[in-house]
């Protein structure tokens, strides 16, 4: 189910071989090409189909944002429209901007990708198992830290008699394990090395990825703006009210969550993507840093800095989705195309809605 840490720097095992070959043989041929109108009537449909209350959708080729919609209800039990300045739960799609982020402080000096990070913030909950003195940036970004996703929901082997709440390492660090925990303590790691507190950690972000790539409508933590725009999440179809999300009890709306707790909507992350896509100083990111279980998502591979890398008829796809239970989301594009989608949902349905919306775009 996992890779070995052996696995982590064998220079060719399986998985990289695989890799390798479907590179070195996709065809890179275009995607295809529909008007917005196709797209409107698809989009109508699936809404329909799945009960989506609301859906904010962006559409990139070569480069530029070619369609976008802001569609359905912020509320199912009120009339409010969604419009382009509502505000949507990224769930996991804060991952790979937070990464962004942590790559931009590694220019500056600021981290070490390589430098165990206790050297920078030890982390007390777990100085009884040494083992994390072994865990890196790197191995946050790429998910091989061995941490659970979250010590609440993620609960350790009974035997272990490990209390729920406690943190505790999953699996030896070097192995695939896909988790939040990890990037807490790299947001704590940044704003140390930044001399904040973590709950300003936000203006750090704004200014070093969201004004620069103008991502005009996003942040991490609560202010007024997201108060008066953030649509309410759905779950089967009823109103969720839940107001945050939540990964730890303690946590509100002024809580820094690198790894879930972004609010945006399509044209900014969008700004993000392309952001992505004309990057040329960053290529690990989007190189393969380990390889996943075979059966861990369709189709991907291997992961970047955070980024699933999906080998496809077209070239290499990089990918992310993102799941709070009442918001789903979803993004992929391609950096050489300059091509990609980015969707946000307010409601469970969102996983489903991607899977069509790749058959409609036939990107895979």
């Amino acid at each position: 189910m996992h890779a070995t840490f052996g696995e982590r720097y064998r220079p060719y095992n399986m998985r990289y071989l695989i890799l390798l070959l479907l590179i070195s043989s996709a065809s890179y041929g275009q995607m295809k090409y529909f008007s917005g109108k196709q797209l409107d009537k698809f989009l109508k449909v699936q809404m329909k189909s799945l009960g989506l209350p609301g859906l904010s959708i962006a559409v990139i080729r070569n480069g530029k944002i070619v369609y976008h919609r802001a569609l359905g209800v912020t509320n199912t039990t009120t009339p409010a429209k969604v419009d382009e300045q509502s505000i949507f739960e990224a769930a996991s799609l804060s991952k790979p901007v937070f990464a962004y982020l942590a790559l931009k402080m590694a220019d500056k000096g600021l981290l070490d990708l390589d430098k165990p990070l206790y050297q920078y913030l030890p982390f007390p909950e777990l100085e009884y198992d040494q083992r994390y003195k072994l865990i890196t940036a790197r191995m946050v970004l790429d998910h091989t830290t061995g941490f659970p996703n979250w010590r609440w929901f993620d609960l350790a082997d009974p035997a272990r008699q490990i209390k729920r709440g406690d943190m505790y390492i999953k699996k030896d660090p070097g192995t695939f394990t896909y988790s939040g925990e990890g990037y807490h303590y790299l947001a704590k790691v940044l704003a140390h090395l930044n001399h904040l507190p973590l709950h300003t950690l936000d203006s750090v972000f704004r200014q070093e990825v969201a004004v620069p790539l103008g991502m005009q409508y996003a942040w991490f933590t609560y202010n007024d703006f997201m108060g008066q725009h953030k649509v309410t999440g759905h779950k089967d179809g009823k109103v969720e009210g839940r107001r945050w999300p939540m990964a730890f009890p303690d946590e509100d709306s002024t809580s820094f969550g690198a790894a879930g707790k972004l609010h945006t909507e399509a044209v900014s992350y969008a700004h993000f993507l392309i952001g992505l896509m004309n990057d040329e100083t960053h290529a690990e990111m989007f190189k393969a840093q380990t390889s996943v279980p075979e059966n861990y998502n369709e189709g991907v591979v291997a992961w970047g800095l955070g980024l699933a890398i999906r080998p496809t008829k077209y070239g290499i796809a990089y990918q992310h989705g993102g799941n709070n239970g009442n918001f789903q989301s979803g993004c992929l594009f391609y950096k050489e195309k300059k091509s990609g989608y980015v969707f946000f949902t307010n409601c469970n349905k969102g996983d489903v809605f991607n899977e069509r919306l790749q058959v409609f775009l036939e990107i895979l």
